[in-house]
Order: C-alpha cells, then sequence, then structure tokens
C-alpha cells in the first residue's frame, strides 16, 4: 500500500486518516502479505510499514521500496492507495483472479470500462518496469469491477 505522499492537496496527512479503511478491506481480500510504504508522514498500524527516503521522486520509488521488500517466494504484488477507503475487497480478489486464471502480468481494476484505477496487479516480470512515475506508466489490461464500488481517491478535506 502506498502511503508516502506528502497529501500537501489536503492539508494533513490523509493516509493516517484513510490506512484503517483500505487495511480492513485488504484483510478480507485474499492478500498474503501487507506491506505500507510510508515517505513524507509516518503512520501508526500493526501492518508491516517501510519507509521510502526517496518518496519524493514519485510514487514508482515507493513502490519499488515496498517491491524490494517482498519476499522471493511473491510472484506478484497488489497496488492499493492509502487514499482509497472506499477500497472493495472484492476487487482484489478480481483482479488476482483474473491473473491466476492468466489475464497479463499488468492489470487494474476498472469501474467505467474505460479508465484504469486501483488495485493494480504486477507480476514479478513487471517490477523491474517500474519508473518514478510509478505503476501508471506501464500498460495494464483492464479487470472489469462496474457492479463493485470503486476505491475513490480523497485529495481535499
Amino acid at each position: 500500500m502506498l502511503a508516502a505522499g506528502e497529501a500537501s492537496r489536503f492539508g494533513s496527512p490523509k493516509q493516517r486518516l484513510f490506512l484503517p479503511a483500505v487495511l480492513a478491506a485488504l484483510e478480507q481480500s485474499c492478500v498474503d502479505d501487507v506491506v505500507v510504504v510510508t515517505g513524507a508522514h509516518e503512520v501508526e498500524t500493526e501492518a508491516r510499514v517501510v519507509h521510502c527516503p526517496d518518496w519524493a521522486r514519485g510514487p514508482g520509488a515507493s513502490l519499488r521500496c515496498g517491491l524490494v521488500t517482498l519476499c522471493h517466494e511473491a510472484e506478484a504484488a497488489v497496488v492499493v492507495l492509502a487514499d482509497g477507503p472506499d477500497l472493495d475487497s472484492g476487487a482484489v480478489d478480481r483482479v488476482v483472479g483474473a491473473w491466476r486464471d492468466g489475464a497479463g502480468n499488468a492489470l487494474a481494476a476498472t469501474y467505467d470500462g474505460v479508465n484504469r484505477s486501483h488495485p493494480v496487479l504486477l507480476a514479478r516480470s513487471e517490477w523491474e518496469r517500474v519508473s518514478d512515475e510509478g505503476a501508471r506508466a506501464l500498460e495494464v489490461k483492464l479487470v472489469p469491477c462496474e457492479d463493485l464500488t470503486p476505491p475513490g481517491d480523497i485529495d481535499v478535506e
């Protein structure tokens, strides 16, 4: 989970407010291990936390910090944002299921059939391709989640 941003548009560390809701959704999903990547602000959580000193370089720097902490047996990573408090565990499971069914090595949920959103899944073979721009710079296959609630993207109080 990416929680490294400065939250300048929000006006306070929004990851501290929304982290519990996102963690709750992940706990209800098929995800085995959760890593919270921090940067500008620290968070209090029982989940494993990794601080990314290069967080200001962009979301890709934070994502790479999280990916390198995963065990060597991890075949893929599900990427979610700490400021998506309405994350649906069903979307996480659907994207993981699509990957397991061979839909591709870079997948993203779509809630309108056109635009990519979260969760994003990256198979290990894609990890080295993550630039400072993050997963958004990678071409992904969309996984339909129109029947589920989008995670949201909170930018202002």
